[in-house]
């Protein structure tokens, strides 16, 4: 079996379980919708609270951890004991690090939800964003848990339940938005309208949601033979080079978030702007679902397939195996592009009936206030991918401080473009933060390149820019057939949310379809690896 064929099924295993964890997301957030509202302030007093914890998830745990773990296991499972007491050692430390400052957060909910709300906000608004974030907050330990504990299965090349406990932190979250649905607790309610009640339970069920999405990892770990035990201490265990990895990968995503704070404050500033004026314009929350549907291809494809790649590179970074680094960033390039490509298009096309089949209790002019942050976002679908397969380049040869300079390029171009967002009308907003969103990564993708390039030598992108063109075409040619149906089914169909179903579907499956098959009558030859295991199935079938 080819090696980009083994990269495809370890691509694949954890596609499965992530595109699971997405259908059930996509249902979550529309129950948000319907229990919240999209364009209401306590939508986006729910959202910021909400996404507190996954800003220091990312800060203390998610970025650094991802960065540094699969390197440093892998080098570590090389020593006589298999690695068993630096990973230990590690986990150790690490939740000491995470239960302390989790702790912290939680106390300062009432601080922390005045760095993200805008000074617009009145006091009731702001009351019910702090009850959501003391709730909500804890989540930061068990974000940071499940991350170590997946960290451990992948530098193992266990991938399945990593990618699949999501789903069943998305089922207990289902759980508590249904609670809003049977019983006679109001929907889309104001401000003054939220109970505590309310507020248990629609905070505490998200927190009781990540708890169980971490605890879901002990029994597979077990499975491998892997028993934690406290381990004390670093002097001695090889923990320094890691933590000066955790340093420049913990700044980098300190810029970045800082970045989301003012993102936070300003679309917050325009949705109560808009609300005040008796308009409607996309706030945090909308643009959360925008960046959800944005990252449904790239959680499905690039993190798949890049994260069992990971492994791989690091182990040939360690060989100090140039070639196979090289082929390895071709096969990060080629693999994903196969439905990045045709995806980007996809996305641009159907924009407001997607929006439309995941905001079900919205009206459409709601749901059409964030078209166009989600067709800005949608054209950096591809740069986004490159970004991440650099970053991860990068943290397999143990080098964090070439990521930070790449993430400071992003924020100070993401920055511009959202205090230039700052001065537009409330409508327009949105759409200008995406827009900078996507020239940041495709800038520092680029850039992040041109430096492998100094460091490895030639790349061998000649290969990854023919097949980028033959996708071109044949998506080119897929796209316009869509178009044509989606037109056609927008003039026979009713107005509603069965319709924007169908739409999608067809529209959608029609111009992936058509774009495999030229792909593969082009000799694009990441298509027929990526489709042969179906394809032998349908033939025994």
């Amino acid at each position: 079996m080819s090696e980009s064929r083994t990269l495809a099924r370890s691509g694949a295993v954890m596609a499965a379980g992530t595109l699971a964890s997405r259908v059930l997301g996509l249902a979550r957030n529309g129950l948000t919708g319907m229990v919240v509202g999209v364009t209401l302030i306590a939508a986006d007093a729910w959202n910021a609270a909400n996404t507190l914890p996954n800003i220091f998830h990312l800060l203390l745990a998610g970025g650094v951890l991802n960065a540094v773990i699969v390197p440093q296991i892998t080098k570590a499972m090389r020593h006589e004991d298999g690695g068993v007491e630096y990973v230990n050692r590690l986990l150790t430390l690490a939740m000491t690090i995470m239960g302390v400052t989790t702790l912290v957060l939680t106390l300062a909910a009432p601080l922390l939800v005045d760095l993200v709300v805008a000074s617009s906000w009145d006091a009731e608004s702001r009351t019910l964003a702090t009850a959501f974030a003391v709730i909500c907050l804890p989540q930061v330990f068990f974000y940071g848990l499940y991350t170590l504990l997946g960290q451990v299965l992948t530098a193992n090349e266990r991938f399945a339940a990593f990618m699949w406990a999501p789903a069943l932190a998305n089922v207990v979250a289902i759980a508590g938005l249904g609670w809003f649905l049977v019983t006679d607790a109001p929907l889309q309610a104001g401000v003054e309208q939220w109970t505590p009640t309310m507020i248990g339970v629609l905070a505490g069920s998200a927190t009781i949601s990540i708890a169980v999405q971490a605890f879901a990892l002990v029994p597979p770990l077990r499975a491998i033979g892997f028993r934690y035990r406290p381990v004390w201490g670093i002097r001695g265990s090889g923990l320094g080079a890691a933590s000066r990895m955790a340093l420049w990968a913990f700044s980098a995503v300190a810029i970045s978030q800082l970045a989301y704070f003012l993102t936070t404050r300003v679309l917050t500033g325009a949705s109560y702007e808009a609300q005040q004026a008796g308009d409607q314009a996309a706030g945090i929350f909308a643009y959360s679902n925008a960046f959800l549907l944005f990252m449904l291809p790239h959680s499905l494809i690039t993190v798949s397939l890049v994260t069992a790649l990971f492994t791989r590179l690091s182990n040939a970074v360690h060989d100090r195996d140039v070639p196979r680094v090289t082929a390895d960033l071709r096969r990060g390039l080629r693999l994903p592009a196969v439905v990045l490509v045709p995806g980007t298009t996809a996305m641009i096309v159907l924009a407001p009936h997607l929006l439309q089949v995941i905001l079900p209790g919205n009206d459409r002019s709601s749901t059409d206030a964030v078209v166009g942050v989600l067709v800005a976002m949608a054209v950096g679908l591809l740069p986004y991918s490159w970004f991440y397969l650099v970053q991860r380049a990068y943290y397999a040869h143990e080098d964090g401080r070439t990521p930070f300079y790449l993430q400071l390029v992003v924020t100070v171009i993401a920055v511009s473009f959202t205090l230039f967002a700052a001065t537009r009308a409330p409508a327009d907003s949105a759409t200008w933060v995406g827009v900078g969103q996507t020239l940041s990564n495709l800038v520092a993708a680029v850039l992040g390149f041109t430096l492998l390039r100094r460091s490895l030598g030639p790349l061998g992108l000649s290969s990854v820019v023919q097949q980028y063109v033959r996708l071109g075409v044949a998506t080119l040619i897929a796209t316009v057939l869509a178009w044509g149906l989606v037109r056609l089914l927008d003039a026979v169909l009713p107005p509603g949310w069965w319709s924007a179903v169908v739409i999608c579907t067809l529209g959608g499956g029609l111009l992936l379809a058509v774009t495999l098959a030229l792909a593969a009558r082009m000799r694009v030859s990441e298509v027929t690896e990526l489709l042969a295991p179906v394809l032998r199935r349908l033939g025994r079938a």
